[in-house]
């Protein structure tokens, strides 16, 4: 996606609005659902937390090809950077992504020049993904960069709000799993 098609998709969605309780809320989708006379606080939150994954993901994508990575590349290179050699399959586990996935980021990783594929010296089924100088070097100088904009979009929170989302998105996450597990 290039930085154009990012630019015109930040100006889609939802109008977002202030309720008599000073909270955030989507205006349309609220609209359409409230003569149903159910409770919409599930669903709303559900959907709220759709359009948040979705923007957050447009943001890592429009940071990515200012730095001609994309979002996916960018996470093999910090996971990489961060914790060395990694088995592809841990790579995927880690990035919460399909081994076929990770798989292809490597591939065009490795055409860069960014990653290598190393055998597994105590497993000889396995490969691992290492950076290399060059790959090092690329995200040595952006990962900063990164985290910078992550406290930039938290901005106004407090750490207990910060604590309370990452616990909150983590129960769903939990829960999502138990339904999956049905």
């Amino acid at each position: 996606m290039n930085t154009d098609e990012l630019k015109d998709l930040s100006k889609a969605g939802p109008e977002v609005v202030t309720d008599e309780k000073g909270l955030l809320y989507m205006k349309r989708f609220r609209d359409l659902f409230d003569p149903l006379k159910v409770d919409l606080a599930p669903i709303e939150a559900l959907a709220a937390l759709r359009y948040a994954g979705k923007a957050m993901h447009l943001l890592q994508e429009r940071w990515g090809a200012k730095h001609d990575l994309s979002e996916g590349r960018l996470g093999v290179l910090f996971r990489l950077f961060r914790c060395g050699d990694l088995p592809l399959g841990e790579l995927a586990d880690d990035l919460a992504m399909t081994p076929r996935n990770i798989t292809g980021l490597v591939d065009h990783l490795e055409r860069d020049g960014l990653v290598e594929r190393v055998p597994d010296a105590d497993d000889r089924r396995s490969v691992r993904a290492r950076l290399t100088a060059a790959g090092r070097e690329r995200i040595d100088g952006i990962w900063k960069e990164g985290f910078d904009h992550q406290h930039e979009l938290v901005k106004g929170m407090t750490e207990t709000d910060l604590a309370q989302l990452r616990h909150l998105c983590l129960l769903l996450v939990e829960n999502a799993r138990k339904e999956l597990g049905k």
